[in-house]
């Protein structure tokens, strides 16, 4: 049996506990060939208007639903990814240009997602407080906010929309989700149907991929609290000016600039491998990606060598086929970019080591040295195949350097000296930060996300969802009415 079977989803978007004929009809163009592969629906204003009052009615019979009972659906939807998995990677390899070895990671971190949030629906939501007096009985506890609005990207499309969507469904939340419509089905379609397959009661999730009017749309929803954003720097300010506006909650996880340093007494080999991979992975379109490496001026030209030198000999190519390490970017308008990038980072005085050659949607890894504050791959997310090579004299230059952004995801430093990596960790401020790693790290248990432009504090992961999906409320219980002096 198929998952995804064209028949149901073609022009169609999930909401109201069915699948009903959308507003809109798309093609769905893959990045590989230019191939079509189907025809999807898309949302307007008006569909993403009802979605949400649908939600709301639904959203209280479930938070009242017992939380096993919500784990289980989880768990359920989990299974139906495990079971179907090699159709479900068939389709985001097509449809996002993923590599195998992506589309078969970025559904096992999905599946992930969906049991930890199974098992967050059993752990402890609230805390017992001191009574005023001997009469008082006084709690906190977290309740759920009611309807969550997920709007998801177009990068790795199914986890980074499961992982809010789980967590707000299994603390008793509806939730309206609204994927890219560059990838309708590997970020709705799969979700929608996972769910559906796991007997999630009617009108509780809504799935409606569409463009940034229904992204708006959703943020301005009446009934629709929360809205967990994920995506550019520049989208998700507009998000949070509509979301404050209405006094609503704005969970943002935005662009990243992430600093890779490698000090002068690293292991080289290492750093390289994984440089190369923190700014490769998925072609470099990560917001954790390692945007810029900052090396120690005493290994910098050793680095930079090595560096370039296993970059052109990666493999591109068919991203279905096993051996290939290098696929396409998502779209000639991200390709366009990316080149101007390279090119104008170059007449600015950077040096082009390997690379900055486009084969239609392929952009060969690319390799800069001499790259300076000023230059735009220095200074903006390229969030593509490129490597921009910086050198520094000492540790307060590196933090210097790294810190020249308005950016503060992720980051990452090699050094022998634990406490010499950890140190720096302090100082550059980011919301994640590894030693002897590299910047793109995710799993279900941590607190992800960023501060600056690149977020306004929230977290996904973890027991930190609580403070995102649910409102806190407290309560005080006496057995006898106090009397007052009225």
């Amino acid at each position: 049996m198929t998952l995804l079977e064209p028949e149901r989803w073609t022009a169609r978007i999930y909401t109201g506990g069915g699948w009903r004929p959308a507003s809109v009809r798309h093609p769905i163009v893959s990045p590989w060939d230019g191939s079509e592969l189907g025809v999807a629906g898309l949302a307007v204003p008006s569909d993403v208007e009802r979605a949400a009052a649908s939600a709301s009615s639904a959203a209280a019979g479930w938070a009242a639903a017992p939380f096993a009972e919500r784990a289980a659906v989880l768990d359920r939807a989990a299974a139906v990814l495990a079971g179907h998995r090699d159709e479900i990677a068939g389709w985001a390899i097509r449809e996002t240009g993923a590599l195998r070895h992506k589309a078969f990671h970025e559904i096992d971190l999905a599946r992930g997602e969906l049991r930890a949030a199974a098992a967050l629906a059993a752990e402890p939501y609230g805390e017992l407080l001191r009574g005023a007096d001997a009469g008082q009985f006084s709690f906190a506890r977290q309740v759920p906010v009611g309807v969550v609005g997920v709007i998801a990207p177009w990068n790795a499309p199914l986890m980074l929309a499961i992982r809010s969507v789980a967590p707000a469904l299994a603390l008793g939340n509806a939730v309206v989700l609204k994927p890219d419509a560059q990838v309708p089905v590997s970020g709705g379609v799969v979700i929608a149907r996972a769910f559906e397959e796991a007997g999630l009661p009617p009108g509780v999730l809504h799935v409606l991929p569409g463009g940034a009017d229904a992204g708006e749309a959703l943020v301005a929803a009446p009934g629709v609290p929360v809205v967990c954003f994920t995506g550019s720097s520049a989208a998700g300010r507009r998000v949070g000016e509509v979301a404050g506006r209405l006094l609503k909650r704005a969970v943002l996880e935005l662009g990243g600039n992430n600093a890779f340093i490698v000090l002068e007494d690293a292991d080289l080999d290492a750093a390289v491998n994984n440089g190369l991979w923190g700014s490769l992975a998925h072609n470099g379109q990560i917001c954790m990606a390692a945007g810029r490496h900052l090396v120690h001026r005493d290994i910098a030209g050793a680095y930079t060598d090595l560096l370039a030198e296993r970059a052109a000999k990666l493999r591109t190519g068919d991203p279905s086929d096993p051996d290939v390490r290098f696929g396409p970017l998502v779209s000639a308008r991200q390709c366009d970019r990316v080149h101007r990038i390279v090119a104008e980072t170059v007449e600015a005085g950077a040096r082009l080591r390997t690379g900055g050659e486009r084969d239609g949607l392929f952009y060969r890894p690319t390799v800069l040295d001499h790259v300076a504050p000023g230059m735009r791959a220095f200074d903006e997310e390229v969030f593509g195949p490129v490597l921009p090579v910086t050198a520094f004299a000492d540790d307060d230059e590196a933090v210097a350097l790294a810190t020249a952004t308005d950016y503060a995801l992720s980051g990452a430093v090699h050094t022998r000296s634990v406490e010499r990596g950890l140190a720096l960790s302090e100082r550059l401020g980011t919301g994640m930060f590894h030693v002897n790693g590299q910047p793109i790290n995710d799993a279900p248990h941590v607190p992800m996300g960023g501060r600056g432009a690149s977020g306004n504090g929230g977290r996904h992961g973890g027991r930190w969802n609580l403070d995102e999906f649910t409102d806190t409320q407290w309560v005080s219980v006496r057995t006898t009415p106090p009397r007052y002096p009225i």
